[in-house]
């Protein structure tokens, strides 16, 4: 395969800011389809139009899905079978049977699906990713994740068909940390506050899961979209045997460690100041890897992961107590 160079963005909303400017930063090729918006976009970033989705396959390398939520799965089956590899903004799909089957479609055409993941890229996720990894903080024990801020502003955010509401929106990102950090998920237990009610997601609204790993740790994950004006503040808080990693908005610097005994040269810390954007740095990894130069932190199959574990989030929220994510997980361990 020689190398790509010509990216196709489908969807013109408020994450294609995150994700042109830096295709063309480094060196891509820029074309955009999108129902609404493309002429704008196209002209802030130099980029090309395209008058339908037909014709923006035939004429790019690579398709990046930057479209609301309950339309991902179907851009990105588009692209598959076109035999075009494709980045996707999570959530991939809105129910896990889409999102599988988008995936193995993908591996039965030999084609990438890399999920925009971006949590995976900010330094101070990725510095607890290496003090776990590397045995750090010991055998893990409790996971905290919190992320929230100000309610959304447009209304499909809060129709769960179009969004899948605040736990495939938000919450989908801390069940992808929690699993990536603690390994795979036995029991799913989660609540929301107020309730949905006829399809429509509180505005002002708190949800929280509960997951017991294979490994005996327990990950709490919170998500919440507050008043306007509400300040957006992720934060974690990862306990092990051997000690503890913090990140909050409160402290003076963004992770640290409470390890006894490692050593200076050993820290976890990221960089005092970042130094490029962490959606910079998820694109050059994502189209390294789909040039083949090497390995990607974030596969397909974390997609589908992350999709199942918000369904499970979903359906113990409607069922009113646990349930068992090993069904899921023998879904995606199936002969394929």
């Amino acid at each position: 395969m020689g190398v790509l160079r010509r990216v196709g963005v489908v969807g013109a909303g408020a994450i294609t800011s995150l994700h042109v400017p830096f295709w063309r930063r480094l060196g891509w090729e820029v074309s955009v389809f999108a129902l609404d918006g493309a002429a704008g976009l196209a002209d802030r970033y130099g980029a090309e139009v395209r008058p339908t989705l037909d014709d923006l396959l035939e004429d790019v390398d690579v398709v990046d899905v930057c479209t609301p939520s309950a339309t991902h799965v179907e851009v990105a089956g588009a692209a598959v079978r076109a035999g075009l590899p494709v980045v996707c903004e999570k959530p991939m799909a809105l129910t896990f049977a889409a999102a599988l089957e988008l995936a193995r479609e993908a591996e039965r055409r030999g084609v990438r699906v890399l999920p925009a993941h971006v949590v995976r890229f900010f330094g101070q996720y990725e510095a607890a990713h290496r003090a776990v990894r590397s045995g750090a903080v010991g055998d893990l024990a409790v996971l905290r994740f919190v992320r929230g801020g100000s309610r959304p502003t447009a209304d499909w955010f809060l129709d769960e068909s179009a969004s899948g509401g605040i736990v495939f929106d938000l919450m989908v990102h801390d069940l992808d940390q929690a699993s990536w950090l603690a390994g795979p998920v036995r029991t799913v237990h989660a609540v929301q506050n107020p309730p949905t009610s006829d399809g429509r997601v509180p505005p002002e609204v708190v949800a929280h899961a509960t997951l017991e790993h294979d490994n005996g740790a327990i990950s709490h994950v919170q998500s919440f979209w507050g008043s306007p004006g509400m300040t957006f503040g992720p934060s974690f808080d990862i306990a092990g045997s051997a000690g503890r990693l913090v990140s909050s908005p409160d402290h003076e610097v963004t992770v640290f460690e409470d390890v006894p005994g490692l050593a200076t040269e050993q820290s976890y810390l990221p960089p005092d100041t970042a130094e490029e954007s962490p959606y910079l740095s998820q694109l050059r990894e994502l189209s390294g890897t789909l040039d083949g130069d090497g390995p990607c932190r974030v596969s397909v199959w974390d997609g589908v992961t992350a999709v199942a574990l918000a369904e499970a989030a979903q359906e113990s929220i409607s069922r009113g107590g646990p349930v068992d994510f090993l069904p899921w997980r023998e879904q995606m361990a199936a002969p394929r």
